[in-house]
């Protein structure tokens, strides 16, 4: 997928802060990744340098991380969600199960990225239970079919903007 088509995804300030300091650290520490490289490399032979190995696995570990944070950094909406008339990326939402109105879960509908600012548990807009509920309304009830296979019933008793 390239970033044109790539989902935009929403991210508080805060958020987006965090992850832009972490990819500048990730950044800066690539000239000691590639000394330690070197450093293994001169240890001798490289089919039984088990250190150099783990260094060269760390780096491909840093680079991966590095372009995903690079792409969804690129991708995010950054800013406050406003109050909506319907369920939108961003919103804290409190969902009961089938008919039972005590059996209630309140989550945040946005990026994993986000789960580290938030003691709410955080659903993806792209999860089943994410594609369900989007653009519903409070009192609204939905269906969507778990990756278990079960078809869930819940009903949307309010929701809001997250103010994480």
């Amino acid at each position: 997928m390239s970033s044109s088509e790539a989902p935009k995804t929403w991210l508080s300030q805060d958020a987006h802060d965090r992850l832009q300091a972490e990819l500048d650290e990730l950044i800066a520490a690539r000239p000691s990744v590639a000394a330690e490289i070197n450093a293994r490399r001169e240890e001798g032979d490289l089919r039984e340098n088990g250190g150099y190995h783990a260094a060269r696995e760390e780096q491909s570990k840093q680079e991966g991380r590095i372009q995903y944070l690079k792409e969804f950094l690129r991708n995010a909406e950054v800013g406050e969600v406003q109050k909506a008339e319907s369920i939108q990326p961003g919103s804290v939402v409190t969902i009961y199960f089938d008919d039972d109105k005590t059996d209630t879960e309140t989550f945040l509908l946005g990026s994993r990225e986000i789960a580290s600012t938030t003691d709410l548990t955080v659903y993806s807009p792209e999860s089943a239970l994410g594609k369900a509920i989007l653009g519903s309304g409070a009192g609204q009830t939905v269906t969507y079919t778990a990756p278990s296979g079960a078809d869930i019933k819940v009903t949307v008793v309010e929701f809001g903007p997250f103010e994480g």
